[in-house]
């Protein structure tokens, strides 16, 4: 079985593949001082909990965002499940180019998106990752990473708002009952959460007239599903997009066939 570990600036997903399916996924937060043995206790309950046990691990794959974090994720699998895992960015080929003018600067999450997104999807496409940062990624015809757009992330705009304006509160996001807001709490929903769905309109229709060529837009992410049924902009919401890219790279890498 297949361990797969994606971590991005806020959460880190560990999830375990049986060859056939997911059967297990579990989310804890991001922390640069976490070390092997840490995760190993907290794994190793929850895996515990469904009756697994680390020696039915046989692989793991990591992609991280965090680069001091990637030598406690290493030794985790080298020190518990005694394999030596795939790091995306260093010891893995991933596949079709990244046709950017740096392609080492290119982030291992939204290469592994791209890996993803081809897989399901045909023809010219448009990533749209909501996370800490808000990414827009155009993805080529026949899989290679063209480039794109990163914005801060809507929660991000929301710590901006309340840590930079005495009066504004600690809000949650979700979507207004209404455009124009009648108090504060209003206001500042109405402002992120439509200002995010104009920002995701605005930017995928310059993207489209400047690649001019028809593309499918997917939207992925922690907080993609508060925009379903919001925009007509995103055709697909797709939450395995991540994880998907990553197992089809341990394949790729292990020479296994795909599903």
């Amino acid at each position: 079985m297949l361990l797969a570990i994606e971590q991005g600036n806020t959460n880190t997903l560990f999830a375990i593949h049986d060859g056939a399916e997911w059967i297990a996924q579990w989310r804890a937060g991001t922390d640069s001082r976490r070390t092997a043995d840490e995760y190993a206790v907290w794994l190793s309950q929850l895996m515990d909990l469904k009756g697994m046990r680390f020696d039915a691990l046989t692989g793991c794959i990591i992609s991280s965002v965090v680069p001091q974090s990637i030598f406690n994720l290493r030794n985790l699998s080298r020190r518990y499940l005694r394999v030596e895992p795939l790091v995306i960015g260093e010891n893995v080929s991933i596949g079709p180019a990244a046709r950017i003018l740096k392609p080492s600067e290119a982030g291992a999450d939204r290469l592994v998106n791209a890996v993803g997104a081809h897989m399901r999807y045909p023809g010219d496409l448009i990533v749209i990752d909501s996370g800490t940062a808000t990414t827009f990624d155009v993805v080529a015809a026949d899989g290679a990473f063209e480039g794109g757009i990163i914005a801060p992330g809507i929660n991000l705009s929301l710590q901006a708002l309340h840590e930079a304006a005495a009066m504004l509160p600690r809000i949650a996001i979700q979507k207004p009952l209404t455009i124009i807001g009648k108090d504060t709490v209003s206001n500042m929903q109405s402002g992120v959460f439509w200002g995010y769905i104009a920002l995701i309109e605005g930017l995928v229709a310059r993207i489209k007239t400047e690649w001019a060529r028809p593309c499918t837009v997917i939207g992925t992410g922690g907080v993609a599903s508060l925009f379903e049924g919001a925009t007509d902009s995103i055709d697909h919401f797709d939450p395995d997009l991540t994880i998907r890219g990553l197992l089809e790279i341990w394949r790729r890498n292990t020479h296994l066939t795909a599903e």
